[in-house]
């Protein structure tokens, strides 16, 4: 086998490269391969017509045996196109030195293409010498060892970006494990994120790392194939879309910095907003300001809403002009975000609303002692889905808002100008011992009790006459700042102690049988002591 036959020898490939060709298709049918010259990896011509009894596939046979059989010396005559002209046929014959290569009828252009006869003649040429040049260089000792000795050295400038690249990337991880691990200052005291954001950090580094590999390797092969008239088209294909991918991407962004612009003007003027609000509620907050409707302990929750709606009023403002905003797949994921806030938010936003109920209402606030369903003790926090209660047990007690709003809540630290907190208390005698006496120990009890306020009298009320019993309430005012879980338990001691000492037994008495006697009090019992004559 000649040496222009090993140069030369066509290769049909499945898929032909993109190239910028008058006649071969980017993307080609079955039936289209079967028809293009194919010449060193790369498309030449596209026969569409038959000449004579000749099909275009026989055609193009015909221009493959023509061009295994040249000579080495026909290859420094460059390609040559003339005029052709058959009876009705009408054309362009390429040669070189004479000898005839094939020809490109009228017939054979595409009408897509938009090209003369004569323009695709002379492409078609071009790409032969060209293909012709290649072939010199394949034949060049000298150009091969240039070649050779520019891939080598492609090759150790990749090895160094590599070995760069890895050295930054352990750098970067020893850095990160040397950075302290105290816990975030937005979130201390209330959620440990270090660990989990310290391994995000490693992963983020591997995956640059990782990309500039890539890209770097990406950018060696393509200059290496560019170096060899063979794979020539390979590289060239492989810098062209590296380039493309460059461009589109400056082009997006350069057009996408008026947008940005504007939407940094946008949350400038919301974050601007938002410190004027801020120090309008600091200064409500601290009693320096009255503002009607707005309430000291209603000032927090009014500045996290107002923030929370500056923030979505600016981000609705600022969408349009956000990069890919009417993108096919940012209205996808806009309309997966709002299905799965339509479906999972009903509860959520139950529970948020109930708490602007009991925040606004000012029913409950940090540091009340209430009373919610079953669970009392002091309210340790309110926040905007739940209310969490410390109870006298030292557990805490979550309790959802809409459980709140939907039941009673019992507020013991609340009172209306100078009432007073209140503390209260019941018994139930039987009706053997006289209620006077019973009113008598239980205002004793009250008085002697640390905690409640002297100046308050205490009130007993006989709340219910039972079957076997009289149920008794005692209220007594606490003094200020004293807590009600600490001051009923002393009031409950006074009242054992009371009772014990004028010999009143604190019973709820239940017969078996009819007594013998009726359970009265006789007159003369009536104001037994404590009670007063």
């Amino acid at each position: 086998m000649s040496l222009i036959r090993r140069c030369l020898l066509p290769l049909l490939l499945s898929l032909p490269l993109l190239v910028h060709a008058a006649e071969p298709r980017a993307t080609p049918s079955a039936a289209d391969q079967a028809r293009t010259l194919m010449l060193d990896n790369r498309p030449i011509f596209l026969f569409l017509a038959g000449q004579g009894s000749l099909t275009p596939e026989q055609r193009l046979q015909r221009t493959l045996e023509r061009i295994n059989a040249l000579q080495p010396e026909d290859l420094r005559q460059p390609v040559q196109a003339a005029p052709f002209a058959d009876g009705r046929l009408r054309g362009l014959a390429l040669s070189v030195r004479g000898k005839p290569l094939f020809t490109i009828l009228e017939d054979d252009l595409d009408p897509g293409d938009q090209l003369t006869l004569e323009q695709a003649g002379e492409r078609a040429r071009d790409r032969l010498n060209e293909l012709r040049q290649a072939v010199l260089e394949q034949r060049s000792p000298q150009r091969i060892v240039q070649s050779s000795l520019l891939a080598l050295l492609a090759c150790g400038l990749f090895a160094t970006a590599l070995y760069l690249i890895a050295r930054a990337r352990a750098a970067s991880r020893r850095r990160l494990a040397q950075s302290p691990a105290d816990a975030l200052p937005l979130l201390a005291g209330r959620l440990q994120l270090r660990r989990f954001l310290l391994a995000a950090e490693r992963q983020l580094v591997d995956i640059t790392a990782l990309l500039s590999a890539l890209v770097a390797g990406y950018v060696w092969l393509g200059y290496t194939l560019a170096q060899f008239p063979y794979t020539r088209p390979l590289g060239r294909k492989l810098a062209a879309a590296f380039y493309q991918l460059l461009a589109t991407i400056a082009d997006d962004f350069l057009s996408a910095l008026p947008g940005l612009a504007i939407v940094a003007v946008i949350f400038l003027l919301a974050r601007l907003i938002g410190r004027g609000l801020g120090l309008l509620f600091g200064t409500v907050e601290r009693g320096q300001l009255e503002l009607p409707g707005l309430h000291a302990e209603t000032v927090g929750a009014t500045r996290r809403l107002a923030s929370v709606i500056l923030w979505l009023f600016a981000l609705i403002v600022a969408y349009p002009y956000l990069p890919g905003a009417n993108s096919d797949a940012f209205k996808g994921v806009s309309v997966f975000f709002g299905l799965m806030v339509t479906l999972g938010s009903a509860g959520l936003m139950n529970h948020a609303m109930s708490g602007l109920v009991l925040i606004y209402s000012r029913a409950l606030r940090p540091g009340d002692y209430v009373k919610i369903g079953e669970a009392e003790g002091t309210v340790s926090e309110l926040s905007a889905l739940s209310t969490k209660i410390r109870t006298g047990q030292g557990f805490e007690v979550t309790i959802p808002n809409a459980v709140a709003v939907g039941g009673l809540v019992n507020n013991y630290s609340r009172h209306d100008g100078e009432a007073g907190a209140m503390v209260a208390t019941r018994v139930t005698i039987g009706y053997d011992t006289p209620w006077r006496q019973v009113e008598a120990l239980l205002e004793l009890a009250a008085r002697r009790t640390a905690g409640i306020d002297p100046a308050a009298p205490p009130q007993v009320r006989k709340l219910a006459l039972q079957d076997f019993y009289i149920e008794y309430e005692l209220q007594a005012k606490l003094a200020r700042g004293e807590q009600a879980p600490a001051v009923r338990d002393a009031l409950h001691g006074e009242i054992l102690d009371a009772f014990n000492e004028f010999g009143v037994q604190i019973m709820s008495p239940h017969f078996a049988e009819q007594p013998a006697q009726p359970i009265t009090v006789p007159a003369e019992r009536w104001r037994e002591p404590p009670a007063r004559q």
